[in-house]
């Protein structure tokens, strides 16, 4: 909708950029390789729900890239914010971001943003924690971070080995929870896990089978649940520093949830028993 798009005398470039552009190179290299995010400390947010989350958390935002085509209303005010944010904003040429982005629809918003994790030592005083070990699918992880948001988690700690806190898969599927929830990307697990029980912090690993009941244990001291491989689940190295595990009853035939779906039950049964002890 160019029509909607009214930022030439606003401080766009004059020119659109096109594919060949360094600027748009840079978003390519920024949304494929991880070692690219990791050189420059910068990740790409995608879509107007992840870039209006990022400016409402107060984090800087250092550039926008906007596709006049599929711009809205809403997109329009989501512009105008980054700008009074100090944010730089650049028109892409039409059809730069159907080649960027590798999404079936893509989104008209991407926002380069800097990295928002934070050291270990930074959830020292979380009641509630999330520690992710060996976690590979992009997808899970965003829903783990966004179930951890909604929670009220103080913090998820994605340990060495597990997928990228800064792939746009787990961006996207955060739904901008990760600039809202404290997130800890690397960390060797069983030190992680070590440090967690010095604080006082009951370690529970998540099991499918032979655990105790998530809803027979008490949740309302300090907690983190620890989940493993979607595949593999936990490795007995890592379940030697822990101080239990727990499951989820199951009444139906399934043997087990996705790891997405199983921390979203382990935190909200902790956020019951929390809001039930007053």
């Amino acid at each position: 909708m160019r029509a909607g798009f009214q930022g030439r005398q606003r401080g766009y470039p004059i020119t659109a950029l096109a594919h060949r552009h360094h600027r748009v190179q840079r978003l390519r290299r920024l949304l494929g390789r991880r070692s690219a995010r990791q050189a420059e400390r910068a990740f790409v947010a995608e879509g107007a729900k992840v870039v209006k989350e990022a400016l409402t958390s107060g984090r800087p935002v250092e550039s926008l890239y906007v596709d006049p085509e599929g711009l809205n209303a809403a997109d329009q005010v989501i512009i105008e914010d980054a700008l009074r944010a100090g944010a730089r904003v650049f028109e892409l040429a039409p059809g730069v971001l159907d080649r960027l982005d590798g999404t079936v629809t893509p989104q008209p918003l991407l926002a380069v943003v800097p990295f928002v994790d934070v050291p270990l030592s930074a959830l020292e005083c979380a009641d509630l924690i999330i520690v992710c070990v060996d976690l590979r699918d992009p997808g899970n992880l965003g829903t783990v971070l966004r179930s951890a948001e909604a929670a009220g988690a103080g913090g998820v700690v994605c340990c060495d080995g597990s997928v990228d806190v800064y792939n746009p898969k787990s961006v996207r599927a955060s739904a901008g929870a990760v600039f809202h929830v404290p997130v800890v990307a690397g960390g060797e697990a069983r030190s992680v896990l070590a440090k967690l029980g010095e604080w006082g912090v009951e370690r529970l690993g998540s099991r499918a089978r032979h655990a105790r009941p998530v809803d027979g244990v008490d949740l309302t001291v300090p907690t983190a649940f620890v989940l493993g491989n979607e595949a593999h689940g936990l490795p007995a190295v890592v379940d030697e520093v822990l101080d239990g595990h727990v499951t989820i009853p199951m009444a139906g035939r399934a043997e087990s949830l996705n790891v997405g779906m199983a921390a979203a039950v382990l935190l909200f049964e902790a956020a019951r028993q929390r809001r039930a002890a007053g």
